[in-house]
This record gives structure tokens, C-alpha cells and sequence, in this order.
């Protein structure tokens, strides 16, 4: 008997081998030959699609395994493998899916793409297949923690001690370490970092380092950034849209007055009334008291823990009223108004978008997006066989994730990272910050449609990334629903699926273990419970971060806008602040052009990005499986769609949840 074994190689730089690759082909009533791979000519070249015939001394009945075996040649070549194929002599072929790099002499054995859980598996074979491949995978990738009080991490000093599969393509590494080299290069940082700790001449300095690395928005934002509804606009728009609420009270630490911000009401209006209206709303970054500052040159930079009152205006949108610097008021903490001198209420306003800068950098963008799903990664890692729906559901929604994140560690936020040399929350109150965050964090946070009913905020008029979240949210629970559905037709069996199970407790009992009241539990009893799961992993992963790491360059570029660091402590004379005092606070040459290297590189469009809903890499072989990924598409055009019109004419368009802009994992 015949079989003819299609293999295709990966379409990515060194996909290929010269590596001796030999295939066997298993059935319920036996193996195949073990034959090599080797045609005339040139074989298992990169994005190679090669067709072999396989012998067999009878037919092997149901086919079950391909084992691919990959042995030296002169030197070590190693492959990736896309797929292999297998058609049988009466002309049925199976497509049994790979996507992983074979590393070294390596034995691999591929199911079939047909999603099965556990349950599903009678063969003694099959089942001893799942668990061999758990137990390997749990040797390979085991849990760390990396703090106390954060949750768990992969097992990885940096990306190098990451296995192969999990590691950035040659073309990504080569795009992601040449990238912030040009950003530097372009600012001409090698110059201008000789002027360390020298402050700009004025304001209109900053432009120096603005000539080549733009935006529309961060021109735009050069332009426009001294305007209050600018200010308020990037509470709901910008790169950190999470933490504005509604205030139906005002704190007791902030003794705002009637009389205080009558001026910036309308006619009859009242702030008592304004906020029984629901038109009054609070930014409140209490979680920054506290915080060791960092010392950068041997210089101490500064931070605040500002409140920010703001009104839904009428005609002028959402504006700022009242800003106070420090959670303990008193003669030292002055409230500061639209009515003060122009300059005290610019610099009350730089200090805000200072906290912000810190919150949305280390808590909105790193912890709530990266390092959560991290957790998801890992547990997927270790609980889920390749043949189960969930790990197919998720593996493309957690691409590159480990590498990213290693590097951040290694790179980003540690104690001689770029955070430690430009940032006031660098080195040890990074890590105070994400302790405290952690502390409050909830899993329900993390379900938009919950998140913004929680912060009063499903009314608010412009607020184009609750918009767009709850439209996109929307298509992944449909598709998610739809994808449960296929797998688990009823809620017991959710519940009788142990390799779920322990896949959920891992995610709860030992990624989240420190995490107080996150409130995700360890067991899942019913469909529901696992579709809200995997949609929030789904938009956690693509949706979140693209809405709090696409846009910052945008907002960041302009300096002045969303300083990285204060080197002068916030002011507590309204009168005596000068325009000295306000060039001589913000971000000196060096560490401005490092916040706009560092800004560009992570925000920019990635050349090699696999957007939302494109699923290049066919886990599911499934007629309706794939029914309901095209459906899914479907329902991502009709949200571009809708978002696209929705800006035509606009000044100031949000496009950051634009599904054609939305990676499909956190890969930067």
C-alpha cells in the first residue's frame, strides 16, 4: 500500500533543512515504512510544499500519528515544519498540523487536525500521546516569579533561554533589535545624550528632536496640547482610556468648592447639580502615593499622585476643572483652576499627564495586558495537547508573547533597563507600582462591558474607545460562543473535561496565586464560564493592547504632552511658577529623546503583523471550524467598516481599534 505524504516547510528565513527528515506514517493496524524525505533535487526548502510516496506492506486502517524524525547532516540544520498531509490509497488525505521548529536529533509526533478533548480519545495510543506530550511540555516550560506579589512568569533569566518554538522569526529579531538603533540614530541621540542633564532653552526646543520620527496625531498634539479639551480628550482616547469615572461624590480628600469652578460651568449650572446630572467625572491616581522616586544620574527625579476633576461641557467636550497634585490636601497642596495664571494651570496639567504616562506605561499597557496573558501562556502551554480546541482556539493569540515579555524584563523595566535611565517610577518604584496594582486587580476588570458600567462611563459622549472595545468584544464572545458550542455541547461537558480543568486551575492556583482579588476560579462548571474566559483572553491579548500600546507614540512624541519623568517637585505656590521652573521640571535632552526612541519603536506598525482574525497557521481543520473563523472575519469587516465611517471628517480620528490595525498577540 502506497501513501502519498505531503510536507510543507515554513515560509520564514531558515525554515528550511539540510538535515536528514524521515516520515512514518501510523494507523490503527500499524506503521508505515520509515522513509527518508528526499527527492531529486533540492528538498524541505523554505516555504517548500514536497511530495513524497510512503510504503506500507497493508493497509494501516484509520490513520492516527505522522512521526517526523530529524537527524544531523554535517552540521545542524534545523527545520520548521508547517504541515504534513497524508492521502491514503483510496484518495482520502488528512492534514495532520505541525508549526514548530524541530531543534537538534528530534523525534515529533503530529495528530491530526481534527480538535479532540480528551474525552473524545478511546485509543490507548492516542491517549498515551496527550500525556506524553504534557509532561514534555512541563519540562520545558515551568513557572517563576518573578516578584512577590505579581503574578508568575515563565522560567526564562532572558528570551535566549527561551525553547526555539516560543523564540521571535530571524526577520522579527532582526526588525525588533534594528529598529530602536534607527530610532536612536534619527533623533541623533549619539550627540545630543553628550549634553546629559541639560535642560531645553523653551518649550518650542522640543521640536528639535520632532523632525523626522511623526505622526499626523503627534504633530497634531504639538500643536494642540495646551488646550483643555485636548486634556480631556485623551482620558477617553487616548493611549490610557481606563481610568476615567463618574463622580457622584467628591472624595474627601479633595475639598473642591462651588465656588471654586462656578467659571467653568454654563449658565445656572452648578457642580452639585453638574454631578447629580452624571456630567461630572474624576481621574484619580491615588495609586502613585507613595511610590520611591527613582535617581537618575544621581539626580532625584519626582512624582505625584494627582486627582482631576472634569466636566462633560455642553459645547466644549470633556474638560478639566480642578486639579489637585497630592492626596493629602492642605496649605502646601493648592487646587489648581483654568482661572489661575496660564502657566500654573499648564504645569498642573503636565503633572497629570506625568502620573499618566507611569500608570498607562507599567499598569494599563505591561501588567493588565502583557504579564496577564503571560499566564494564559504558560498554563496553555503545560495543561493543553496541540489536538484540543482550546489550544487551538489560543495558540495564535499567544504568539511571541514570551519572547516579548522576556525582553521587557530583561530590557524594558530592569535595574539597568531603559526605565532605570529615563523614567521617575525606574527601578525600585516600578516595582512598588505593580505590587499596588496587583493588590486591586480583578478579573472582571478585564471585561469591558463590566469595566465600563463599573466606572459610570456608558454615556460619556466621545468616547470612541468604549465605543470600539464593546463592538469588538461583541465579535469575539459571538465567535468565542460559537467555537465552545462546536466542542462542548453541554455544560457538564465543560465540566468533565480534566485537561480543562487543569488547565484552569494552573491559570488560577499558581499564575494568579498572589493576586487577592482577582476572583477568576480554579474550575469551570459551564459553558458560559468558559466563553467570557477565553473572550477575555482573546481581547486582552489583541484589542487592550492594541488600544493602550498603538497610539503611544502619538502622545507620548510631543514631550511636554506625557513627560516620562519630573526632575523638580510639583508646585505648592501657584504664583511662583515661571517658565523656568516649567523647562527646568520636564525631561532634559537625554532622556526626551530616549522617550521618543523608546515610544516610536514599541508603538510603531509591526512590518511582520498577523492582524486580528487572520489565522495564517490552520490549527482547525474542521469544515465548521472554519465556517465560524470566516464568520468571525466577516464580523471584523463589518466593524472596520463601521469605524471607518464612523471617523470620516473628524479632526482627531481613533483608529487604533480598527481590526485591520489590531495585532493578533502581543508580539511588541
Amino acid at each position: 500500500m502506497d501513501y502519498t505524504v505531503t510536507v510543507a516547510t515554513g515560509t520564514s528565513e531558515y525554515s528550511g533543512t539540510n538535515n536528514y527528515v524521515y516520515v512514518t506514517v501510523v494507523g490503527e493496524k500499524g506503521e508505515s515504512e520509515r522513509t527518508v524525505l528526499d527527492n531529486p533535487g533540492l528538498d524541505l526548502c523554505r516555504g517548500a510544499v514536497d511530495k513524497y510516496r510512503v510504503h506500507s506492506a497493508a493497509s494501516l486502517g484509520q490513520l492516527l500519528l505522522v512521526r517526523l524524525e530529524k537527524e544531523r547532516y554535517w552540521v545542524e540544520d534545523n527545520w520548521f515544519c508547517r504541515y504534513v498531509a497524508v492521502t491514503s490509497p483510496d484518495g482520502d488525505t488528512l492534514t495532520f498540523p505541525c508549526y514548530r521548529w524541530l531543534v537538534g536529533n528530534v523525534k515529533v509526533e503530529l495528530r491530526e487536525g481534527t480538535a479532540k478533548k480528551l474525552n473524545d480519545d478511546t485509543l490507548s495510543l492516542l491517549l498515551e500521546h496527550r500525556r506524553a506530550e504534557l509532561q514534555e511540555r512541563q519540562k520545558i516550560y515551568r513557572w517563576q516569579a518573578w516578584a512577590p506579589g505579581i503574578p508568575k512568569c515563565i522560567d526564562a533569566k532572558s528570551e535566549a533561554d527561551l525553547p526555539q518554538d516560543a523564540r521571535f522569526d530571524n526577520e522579527k529579531r532582526s526588525d525588533f533589535e534594528g529598529s530602536l538603533q534607527f530610532a536612536l540614530l534619527e533623533l541623533s541621540l549619539k550627540t545630543l545624550a553628550l549634553k546629559f542633564g541639560k535642560s531645553w532653552d523653551s518649550l518650542d526646543d522640543f521640536k528639535r528632536i520632532f523632525w523626522k520620527l511623526r505622526s499626523p496625531v503627534a504633530e497634531y498634539v504639538m500643536k494642540n496640547w495646551r488646550e483643555d479639551w485636548l486634556f480631556g480628550y485623551q482620558f477617553l482616547n487616548g493611549c490610557n482610556p481606563r481610568m476615567i469615572q463618574q463622580c457622584r461624590k467628591l472624595p474627601d480628600n479633595f475639598p473642591v468648592s462651588e465656588d471654586m469652578v462656578q467659571g467653568s460651568m454654563g449658565p445656572k449650572m452648578t457642580l452639585s447639580k453638574e454631578m447629580k446630572a452624571g456630567n461630572i467625572y474624576l481621574v484619580n491616581y491615588a495609586i502613585m502615593d507613595g511610590i520611591p522616586a527613582n535617581v537618575i544620574r544621581n539626580r532625584p527625579q519626582h512624582l505625584a499622585a494627582p486627582l482631576c476633576l472634569l466636566y462633560e461641557h455642553p459645547e466644549s467636550g470633556l474638560i478639566p476643572i480642578a486639579i489637585q497634585l497630592d492626596q493629602n490636601p492642605g496649605p502646601d497642596t493648592p487646587i489648581f483652576l483654568p482661572s489661575d495664571p496660564p502657566l500654573a494651570w499648564l504645569l498642573a496639567k503636565i503633572w497629570v499627564r506625568h502620573s499618566e504616562f507611569q500608570v498607562f506605561q507599567v499598569l494599563s499597557h505591561l501588567l493588565r495586558t502583557h504579564l496577564v496573558i503571560e499566564v494564559f501562556c504558560v498554563a496553555t502551554l503545560r495543561q493543553l495537547p496541540a489536538v484540543h480546541p482550546i489550544y487551538k482556539l489560543l495558540t495564535p493569540h499567544l504568539r511571541y508573547t514570551l519572547e516579548i515579555n522576556c525582553r521587557g524584563r530583561t530590557q524594558l523595566i530592569s535595574s539597568n533597563g531603559i526605565f532605570k535611565r529615563v523614567v521617575s517610577t525606574g527601578g525600585e518604584g516600578l516595582l512598588v507600582l505593580a505590587q499596588k496594582e496587583y493588590k486591586v486587580l480583578t478579573y472582571r476588570s478585564l471585561q469591558p462591558s463590566v469595566d465600563f458600567h463599573e466606572r459610570g462611563v456608558t454615556k460619556l459622549k466621545g468616547y470612541f474607545y468604549k465605543e470600539d472595545s464593546m463592538m469588538l468584544w461583541d465579535a469575539i464572545h459571538s465567535f468565542t460562543w460559537g467555537m465552545v458550542c462546536l466542542y462542548y455541547s453541554s455544560d457538564t461537558d465543560v465540566a468533565e473535561d480534566e485537561e480543562l480543568q487543569a488547565w484552569i486551575q494552573e491559570i488560577a492556583n499558581e499564575g494568579f496565586v498572589d493576586i487577592p482579588k482577582f476572583g477568576l476560579s480554579s474550575e469551570l462548571k459551564t459553558r458560559e464560564e468558559l466563553n467570557t474566559l477565553l473572550s477575555v483572553v482573546i481581547f486582552t491579548s489583541t484589542a487592550q493592547h492594541a488600544a493602550t500600546n498603538n497610539g503611544q507614540f502619538d502622545w507620548c512624541a510631543w514631550i511636554p504632552n506625557t513627560p516620562c519623568t519630573m526632575r523638580c517637585p510639583p508646585p505648592t505656590d501657584k504664583d511662583a511658577i515661571t517658565m523656568e521652573l516649567v523647562i527646568d521640571t520636564l525631561p532634559d535632552v537625554s532622556q526626551s529623546c530616549m522617550q521618543m526612541a523608546i515610544t516610536w519603536h514599541l508603538g510603531r506598525l509591526q512590518p511582520d503583523a498577523i492582524q486580528l482574525g487572520q489565522y495564517t497557521e490552520e490549527y482547525f481543520t474542521e469544515p465548521r471550524a472554519k465556517e465560524l473563523i470566516e464568520r468571525f472575519r466577516q464580523e471584523l469587516r463589518d466593524v472596520e467598516e463601521h469605524i471607518a465611517k464612523k471617523n470620516e471628517g473628524l479632526e482627531l480620528p481613533y483608529l487604533y481599534l480598527c481590526p485591520s490595525r489590531i495585532e493578533n498577540s502581543i508580539t511588541i
